[in-house]
């Protein structure tokens, strides 16, 4: 009998710890503002230490290829927060 339960429960630990980091970045990002720092400001330089330590990780290819779907991914909405449904 094939056990089909542990990928699964991997995928939610997976996603339950995007989950936590995206809650420790909006917090940092809460704070820089409360600092003073402009948005765009925060978001470059959050951007740019992302990219840093997605090439540490996986090497400058990698990288390369991930963010050259970006383009696609922006236009489809992926990174949209605030998508009014029509």
């Amino acid at each position: 009998m094939l056990d089909t339960t542990l990928p699964q429960d991997e995928d939610r630990v997976v996603d339950e710890v995007k989950q936590a980091a995206m809650e420790h970045l909006e917090r940092a990002f809460d704070e820089a503002e409360a600092d003073g720092l402009p948005p765009d400001a925060i978001a470059h330089a959050a951007l740019f230490a992302a990219l840093a330590e997605l090439v540490a990780c996986f090497g400058e290819d990698s990288v390369a290829r991930l963010v050259a779907e970006l383009p696609d991914r922006i236009a489809s909405g992926d990174y949209t927060l605030a998508r009014t449904m029509q």
